[in-house]
């Protein structure tokens, strides 16, 4: 080791322009999914000054292995895998790289509308097996639908304008923001965005509050016909209910970027419901969006341990 302080990144890898903002600290990587074990082994190895958390979760357990730990910084925005308050039990930072991923997700997620509305999947699937549909598809015009937001931070506002460049009105349900973009129809009550959504998207994090917010009893004020898209958090949605109301035909489509148990393993509830489309939590990964969460989680770090050694240096 280099005698320098340590900083545990719990994956395999970082952006290298964040590495080199990290150089005057000793970098440790976890590898891909560590456990809580592992984590614990780590952190009483190294004692960690900050981990950048990737994957993996950060427990009351962990952050007692690092007595030297200042501050839990995450590679992106949703800090629902950090006990946010054990470490501030312990007097540790937590911080996001909020907003760093906000154009990936945003994307992912109009992709994902899209292959639901216009049937993408099972059209290639049928034109591969010798079927020209042609004549009997119709897919679903979003000009003059209803798109409804279920959180309206960054990612959520982006998916907004979005929508309107598509003619679509958009409805948002968040009792959290303080503004709505122009675009934005602001509707107090989820079950009367859930009945006027063509489609429903999810932007909000995951808290004790909501989780399984779409569910039996809440799916059951959806209009007929309607497509859900997750690229939030999979705890937002209770599984069952979701899969029952797409065999049944009620719910058109789901696309579902995340889940409540994550890597998805097999057998799943998923396999055999063909009207939903899977994608393995990648919404906010691309190209930049690598580089920019790597950077703001760099950063997040940085600005913690200066002013706290501003602040040992004063007393």
């Amino acid at each position: 080791m280099s005698g320098k302080k340590v900083i545990l990144i719990t994956g395999s890898d970082l952006a290298d322009v964040a590495l080199r903002m990290l150089e005057d600290y000793e970098p440790v990587f976890t590898g891909r999914q560590p456990t809580e074990a592992q984590l614990i082994a780590l952190c009483q190895q190294h004692n960690p000054v900050a981990i950048l958390v990737r994957y993996g979760k950060i427990t009351a357990s962990v952050m007692d292995a690092a007595p030297g730990l200042k501050v839990i910084s995450k590679h992106g925005s949703g800090i629902d895998v950090i006990d946010v308050e054990a470490a501030a039990a312990r007097g540790v930072m937590v911080r996001a790289a909020a907003g760093a991923n906000a154009a990936a997700v945003s994307e992912h997620t109009w992709a994902l509308i899209l292959a639901c509305a216009k049937s993408v999947i099972p059209l290639d699937r049928r034109l591969r097996a010798g079927h020209w549909d042609k004549a009997t598809h119709k897919s679903l015009e979003l000009e003059g639908r209803t798109l409804g937001l279920i959180g309206l931070g960054a990612i959520g506002s982006r998916v907004a304008k979005i929508a309107c460049a598509f003619g679509m009105k958009v409805l948002a349900y968040d009792p959290y923001a303080n503004t709505v973009p122009p675009e934005c129809e602001r509707v107090d009550e989820l079950k009367d965005i859930l009945m006027h959504a063509d489609v429903l998207s999810l932007h909000c994090p995951l808290t004790q509050q909501n989780k399984g917010m779409i569910n039996a009893s809440t799916l059951a004020y959806c209009k007929p016909g309607a497509i859900l898209v997750n690229t939030a958090r999979g705890g937002l949605i209770d599984d069952a209910a979701l899969a029952a109301a797409l065999r049944a035909g009620t719910l058109r489509w789901a696309a579902l970027d995340s889940f409540s148990s994550e890597p998805l393993s097999t057998p799943h509830v998923w396999e055999e419901i063909d009207n939903v489309i899977l994608s393995p939590h990648v919404g906010g990964v691309s190209d930049a969006s690598y580089v920019k969460m790597g950077t703001g989680a760099a950063a997040n770090i940085l600005q913690v341990l200066q002013t706290s050694s501003q602040t040992e240096t004063t007393h």
